[in-house]
């Protein structure tokens, strides 16, 4: 994500619709994607997404240059992700679900790399799916988006040994699931 000015970001917070298209423009596309792998289904990212923007908009007169912006829309999002995550796990009596249509094409690709990204986007979303959101949240920030221990801790308003433990315990499912994955192809 580019750094935006703080001058950008006391506009927005003034009501400057084009200093806030602007924050949209830079930040949209990253939290798209930090919503979709903890989401694990587009339709849910996009709602995530918008309610990610609705709250930077209601909040960022109160955002005071104490942590980086970058930081501080982690957190929204994060956040916003996780609780729309456990309130549909809520609704539905269960967890979130994988996206069949879930397939990214590269065009400028030959066929055998679009095979092989479809399949690595599938293992992943699958692995993730099996995660809890919070430990979901921890791995995507930490493995995906390279996150500091201390940037996840502060994103997340978690202490860091809270995010080493989910770290752990996540780390731990996956490599049980990937065995036992491992040991169903072999039969």
């Amino acid at each position: 994500m580019q750094n935006i000015s703080e001058d950008v970001l006391i506009k927005a917070s003034r009501g400057d619709t084009d200093a806030f298209e602007k924050i949209y423009r830079v930040t949209s596309g990253f939290v798209y994607k930090v919503a979709f792998r903890i989401a694990n289904n587009k339709e849910d990212a996009e709602e995530v997404t918008q309610e990610v923007f609705l709250t930077i908009y209601r909040k960022l007169k109160y955002f005071r240059f104490q942590s980086s912006f970058r930081t501080w829309v982690y957190k929204i999002t994060t956040n916003s992700a996780i609780n729309y995550c456990k309130k549909r796990s809520k609704e539905k009596n269960r967890t979130v679900a994988y996206n069949d249509d879930l397939k990214l094409v590269s065009f400028h690709s030959e066929i055998e790399k679009q095979i092989d990204k479809e399949h690595q986007e599938e293992t992943v979303t699958s692995m993730l799916e099996i995660l809890k959101p919070d430990q979901r949240a921890c791995i995507v920030l930490r493995n995906i988006e390279g996150l500091s221990y201390k940037e996840i801790a502060e994103s997340l308003e978690i202490n860091i040994n809270t995010v080493r433990s989910r770290l752990k315990r996540a780390r731990e499912i996956l490599l049980a699931h990937s065995k036992l994955r491992g040991v169903e192809n072999e039969m």
